[in-house]
């Protein structure tokens, strides 16, 4: 009996450690995508709502009964050990049918993974630890008040499966107990790349920001500077204090002559802490609209953390400017530091523009001219106008870099697309895709439905679940996006059934056919819908793919 007990603990006691590292890992994850802020981490937990937290939160109370029971019917039967070992064995069996199924063992693909970096590894050992200090404390509680096994461990089970439910609780504070640690090591990676960026007085710096448009500037600017000089890039997203130290600490030696680093910003004074990190030359502002205001609250805030970049440029620095972005006009307008102005609308007031324009579904054709009347006809594999502005961008980043009009037309034919931000995939099947899952904005989702307009053949399909992060315009966003999908699309498939009611009206609004309207739940069964109904010569657009920290 003795034996058999001590296995079935260790049993359960295995089955409840796999649980705890799989559980702890997803919410590791939704604190590493909130930047490690306990007020944004906490904001999520809020609104965090699905049907794996329904049932885990069911089954939790299930165990709760089960558990009350069993000490009812072990105090009744407490003389009686032939009664009670099997109510034990039976506790032990209805507790394992409850907690395993909540492991939520499928791994989904994510937008943005998981990433194991130390300060995750940190953080994921803390909550580990914390874990099991709670348990021995607990234990050595229960073992002062009794030394019946059958008795407590049923209690023991039910304080762990608590443990286990609140695991979201348990890396908040472990974020908390291990923050003053991080501060410390964080502060002095900082300075290190800070540091070395001083060191590196050949070095050219070119900070890109922008509400959207950012990362592909940052590539395409890379690109067209790899004719004349070595370049660096910061990688895909990395617009962050650390993940800007990263790079410069890991990446960055003394064979680059230019380091681009896009500079990304969810709070005032973010911009000026990358800037000061970066110490740019040459600073360019890709565009201004209503992302992240959430935290922004307002449009003035955004422009003001933008301009940040500007502010920190030194006297003899060059300010880059998208003139025909209204937001934008008024910062470059109160700029009294050399700079150059790009677009396409007002030539007349520009340094840099583009004329001539053909945009197609396989990319772009068009003439680029400066203000001295020089000209390049170019062709681009990108997909639509916006980037035609992205283009200009580096052109003007280029020009500032000495580089010719030549070197230039030949490094924007190099430029390939950027993942997820309106590439076409051709999976053989003779339906087209356009993957834009990265695009979260009012402008860039407008912008790749006039992609989608553009093809001539086929049936248009897009699958979207709307936009986040846009504060009080969020509804008023989704459902003047319901209002163009109508203009251009045949089929409509929304993911989400609550969030993506302001597009649904949107599509009323036009007289959509309702009847090619599809709501579902996930990709998966978005997935489904598609196989069903798109044929040869369709053109399926994929626009944005929500934050993995989104819930409904």
């Amino acid at each position: 009996m003795e034996r058999l007990s001590k296995l079935t603990i260790l049993f359960l006691a295995l089955i409840w450690i796999y649980l705890i590292v799989k559980r702890s890992k997803f919410f590791l994850h939704m604190m590493q995508l909130e930047g490690y802020k306990e007020e944004q981490y906490r904001k999520w937990l809020q609104k965090s709502n699905n049907a794996y937290t329904e049932r885990l939160k069911k089954n939790v109370i299930y165990i709760l009964i089960i558990t009350i029971l069993f000490m009812i019917v072990a105090v009744f039967f407490n003389g009686n050990g032939s009664i009670r070992l099997p109510i034990w064995i039976l506790y032990n069996i209805l507790w394992i049918i409850c907690i395993v199924p909540t492991s939520n063992s499928k791994d989904e693909e994510v937008k943005k993974p998981l990433v194991f970096t130390s300060r995750a590894k940190r953080l994921y050992a803390t909550n580990l630890v914390l874990n099991v200090v709670l348990v021995l404390i607990a234990y050595i509680f229960y073992t002062k008040i009794t030394n019946d096994n059958l008795f407590y461990f049923p209690t023991m089970l039910l304080i762990v499966t608590l443990l286990y439910y609140f695991q979201s609780e348990t890396i908040f504070l472990s974020n908390v107990i291990i923050k003053p640690v991080e501060n410390n090591i964080n502060m002095r990676y900082f300075q290190q790349a800070q540091e070395k960026i001083r060191s590196m007085e050949d070095l050219h710096v070119v900070g890109i920001t922008g509400s959207f448009g950012k990362t592909s500037t940052k590539f395409i600017t890379g690109t067209i500077l790899n004719e004349k000089y070595r370049v660096l890039n910061t990688p895909e997203s990395y617009n962050t204090p650390m993940g800007l130290s990263m790079v410069i600490n890991n990446q960055l030696n003394e064979e680059h002559q230019v380091f681009i680093a896009e500079m990304g910003a969810r709070y005032i004074g973010d911009i000026k802490e990358l800037a000061k990190l970066t110490r740019p030359r040459i600073g360019v502002i890709t565009s201004i609209g209503p992302t992240h205001l959430e935290t922004f609250k307002n449009l003035d805030n955004i422009m003001k953390t933008k301009y940040e970049l500007i502010e920190e440029l030194p006297t003899d620095g060059v300010a880059i400017f998208n003139y025909d972005d209204e937001h934008i006009k008024k910062l470059a307008d109160k700029t009294f530091k050399e700079k150059i102005l790009y677009g396409i609308d007002n030539p007349d007031e520009l340094d840099v523009y583009a004329e001539e324009v053909e945009v197609s579904e396989i990319g772009s054709t068009f003439t680029i001219r400066d203000k001295k009347g020089n000209s390049i006809r170019c062709t681009t594999k990108l997909l639509g106008k916006h980037n035609i502005y992205n283009i200009l961008a580096g052109v003007s980043v280029a020009l500032a870099m000495g580089l010719n009009l030549q070197e230039i037309k030949k490094g924007i034919k190099k430029i390939q697309p950027v993942p997820h931000r309106l590439n076409i995939i051709n999976p053989g099947t003779g339906v087209i895709i356009i993957d834009d899952a990265f695009n979260s904005n009012p402008i860039g989702a407008k912008a790749a439905l006039d992609v989608l307009s553009q093809f001539k053949e086929g049936r248009k399909i897009i699958v979207t679940p709307g936009m986040v992060e846009l504060g009080t315009r969020e509804e008023e966003a989704n459902r003047e996006l319901g209002v163009n999908i109508g203009k251009v699309c045949d089929f409509t498939i929304l993911i989400g059934e609550k969030r993506t009611i302001p597009i649904y009206e949107g599509l009323m609004e036009t007289g959509y056919n309702e009847d090619n309207i599809y709501v579902v739940k996930n990709l998966e069964e978005a997935t489904k819908i598609i196989q069903r109904i798109a044929r040869p010569k369709d053109v399926i657009l994929f626009e944005n793919d929500l934050p993995d920290n989104y819930n409904e």
